[in-house]
């Protein structure tokens, strides 16, 4: 299964639609994950003509943090998501603590509480900044952001790539542009 990743689209604020070279890296997927700040609907509506598309709900979907902008309840939008994958454990969330920020323990404790416990690869967002590192048994790819990466405007953004097949997974992130 190959599942195109993006998050932190932040739509109509960081732009109006999302680049035409999100929908060019995301042909051939069969899941699309947004792992938050999505800002409006559409946009998931956008990503679902390539894929079924399911969305993290992001700090800023809400309407809060001084932004003007609220998701509207949707059933592809929850606070985290939880798939297995041919064996493989996925959790979806915008973000939790990882241990790099802070310590195992929370990061297991954060896992628990969202996915019931370990997962196989972590997607989430949050920071804009990409990346794919592994912590202990756990893969963490964060696609960065298409629209606003490294919270930079005008720049060309990222997403990534999860392939998972036969137990194995593979991760990448793809610069747009």
């Amino acid at each position: 299964m190959r599942i195109g990743i993006i998050s932190d689209t932040h739509i109509p604020e960081a732009c109006e639609h999302l680049p035409p070279a999100v929908f060019e890296a995301f042909r051939g997927i069969d899941l699309v994950m947004h792992a938050g700040d999505v800002y409006v609907n559409r946009v998931l509506d956008e990503l679902e003509r390539v894929a079924p598309v399911i969305a993290a709900l992001g700090n800023g979907d809400e309407g809060l943090d001084g932004h003007r902008f609220k998701l509207e309840p949707d059933q592809r939008v929850r606070e985290a998501h939880l798939l297995e994958i041919e064996g493989v454990r996925v959790g979806l969330v915008h973000s939790i603590p990882t241990p790099d920020e802070t310590s195992q323990e929370v990061f297991r404790s954060a896992m628990d509480s969202h996915f019931g416990g370990p997962v196989d690869v972590l997607v989430q967002g949050h920071s804009h900044v990409e990346g794919v590192v592994r912590f202990g048994d756990t893969l963490v790819v964060n696609p960065g952001s298409a629209t606003l990466p490294h919270n930079l405007v005008g720049v060309p953004g990222t997403v990534a790539i999860l392939e998972v097949a036969s137990g194995s997974v593979f991760a990448e992130i793809i610069r747009l542009g």
